[in-house]
């Protein structure tokens, strides 16, 4: 298993998923503390890559289009902080980085997964039930009712009308924007057959964002929505593209060639005796890498 452990986080890989647990570091987002522990499994991650820097690298995973919830709702517009995606990485820890990109690496390529869009989320996205209070309102899923209710910044044509309560199975869509400069964010819901929505001050499906700490935590009420409605990329009928990468469904797949993947393997490692030679890779750490290479033989 290859393993990385730092202030902002750890990430931990062991042929199958990358489990990724949020640090507890003043630079931790509020929205990666409270999503807590995520499992990405390998059929859902398009690359990874680390980026040195003086101070601190960066690793980074990047998933495949509409494999996460989180990802589709939010369309890039995560602050690196709030991204559960990123790990600020010590400048002494690269190697163990580098080692780690390897590893991953190399098992989208002996497991052969492809890097494009898929039609299911392969994620199941944040845990329900849950409860979000920010901006004009407050936001309540409990996995099939979500429920808006109004506190005392709500504008008078919003709150008039009281609480709102809807089924998922009504929605047409939920949409999840967050606020930038002088423009405030949004949580939008849109209901099957609705007329288009006013201004998101004066929607009454519609919870206002002002940019303070706790708004980035509507995202992951929008995910939570999403992840048990449709997937966008779905088509009616058929069953989705995504579905064929399951190792239950990948038996007529055509296997990894033998002696190519016999000589990555040894390759990998001399490159672990290497790190281990030069100081990157501690005694242990060397131990537990060879044993993982090791076992793929």
């Amino acid at each position: 298993m290859a393993e990385i452990i730092q202030k902002d986080g750890t990430w931990g890989f062991d042929g199958d998923a990358v489990r990724i647990v949020p640090g507890r570091d003043k630079g931790v987002g509020l929205l990666r503390q409270s999503l807590g522990e995520v499992v990405v499994p390998l059929r859902a991650i398009a690359g990874i890559s680390f980026e040195p820097g003086r101070k601190a690298g960066r690793l980074r995973l990047r998933l495949r289009d509409g494999a996460c919830p989180l990802l589709q709702v939010t369309g890039g517009r995560l602050p690196e902080s709030s991204d559960p995606y990123r790990l600020a990485v010590e400048s002494d820890r690269s190697g163990v980085a580098e080692y780690f990109v390897d590893e991953v690496r190399n098992a989208l390529l002996l497991e052969q997964v492809e890097s494009g869009p898929v039609e299911a989320y392969l994620l199941p996205g944040p845990a329900v039930p849950i409860t979000v209070a920010a901006g004009d309102g407050t936001v309540a899923f409990d996995g099939d009712r979500v429920g808006l209710d109004w506190n005392w910044t709500t504008e008078e044509a919003k709150s008039s009308g009281g609480p709102r309560e809807f089924r998922v199975v009504d929605l047409r869509g939920v949409e999840w924007s967050p606020s930038k400069g002088l423009d405030n964010g949004w949580i939008r819901f849109t209901l099957a057959g609705a007329p288009p929505a006013p201004a998101p001050k004066y929607d009454p499906y519609t919870v206002e964002l002002f940019g303070f700490r706790k708004d980035p935590l509507m995202a992951l009420v929008a995910a939570a929505v999403a992840a048990r409605m449709p997937h966008p990329a779905a088509v009616p009928g058929q069953v989705p593209a995504a579905a064929a990468a399951a190792p239950e469904l990948a038996a007529g797949a055509p296997e990894p060639s033998g002696p190519e993947d016999h000589d990555a393997l040894l390759r990998r490692l001399r490159e672990l005796g290497d790190l281990h030679q030069s100081g990157i890779l501690t005694a242990d750490e060397f131990t537990a890498a060879k044993q993982a290479v090791l076992r793929r033989f």
